[in-house]
């Protein structure tokens, strides 16, 4: 069966949301975006979807001050976070590399509000499409958003699964450490160790990603496309083949 690495991407995180009723994501997520629409697709409508900066898709009207809200009130069960780095405690980096903070080497755009929704958000997906040691650290250059609090300090929120081109990683809270629950189609575990600079558990044997079967493709490729294409045109296109809608 012929599918795109995006495609396994999106049904892998359409799994991890078995269960949610209101899933939200930020800007430039459009993996995470069709994989929280295939999921409402599979659930009959549940669970809602909201898409910063998407008219189609969400129902805020003044962008990120309610996304911060609804977040406060727990009325969003799960959240997509990325990084230029994440190491082992799942600590997410978005400002820069370099340990000369506020001068360091290489700068981006910032933290906008990522610790809040990771303290306040229960079940938050940290995802990277590469896989490599460059992104995987052991320890970040800074902490934009971590994983894991201080005792005694209370966190409805936090990390649930890490999600790459290569692997499904979930997070064990308790242990504050990763676990490899699955390795995707044509990778193997030892280039999963070879390429991730944190340590992490894995069992004797480690399952394989499950890929889309024919009928999730055609969703996929049919109405999520679609829908998709509205926030997300360029990918929609490039990757899918779907063009919007006039």
């Amino acid at each position: 069966m012929n599918w795109r690495a995006e495609e396994l991407l999106i049904v892998t995180i359409a799994r991890l949301l078995a269960g949610t009723r209101h899933v939200a994501m930020g800007v430039a997520s459009p993996i995470p975006g069709a994989a929280a629409l295939l999921a409402r697709e599979q659930g009959g409508g549940s669970p809602r979807v909201s898409i910063l900066g998407s008219e189609r898709h969400t129902f805020w009207s003044d962008g990120g001050k309610e996304l911060f809200d609804c977040a406060a009130q727990g009325r969003i069960d799960a959240f997509f976070l990325s990084g230029a780095q994440i190491d082992g405690q799942a600590n997410v980096n978005l400002v820069g590399i370099g340990d000369g903070y506020p001068r360091q080497k290489l700068r981006f755009s910032g933290s906008f509000g990522s610790a809040f929704l990771y303290f306040m958000v229960p079940r938050v997906i940290l995802f990277r499409p590469d896989h490599d040691r460059r992104v995987l650290v052991e320890k970040v250059d800074f902490i934009s958003a971590p994983g894991t609090s201080a005792p005694g300090v209370h966190r409805p929120g936090g990390p649930n699964a890490l999600v790459t081109g290569k692997a499904l990683f979930l997070f064990d809270r308790a242990r504050v450490r990763f676990r490899l629950a699955s390795v995707h189609p044509g990778a193997s575990v030892e280039e999963i160790m070879d390429n991730t600079g944190f340590a992490f558990d894995s069992p004797a044997t480690v399952p394989e990603t499950p890929p889309p079967d024919a009928a999730t493709l055609a969703q996929i490729r049919g109405p999520i496309g679609r829908e998709i294409a509205a926030a997300y045109p360029q990918f929609a296109a490039d990757v899918l083949g779907i063009r919007p809608a006039a």
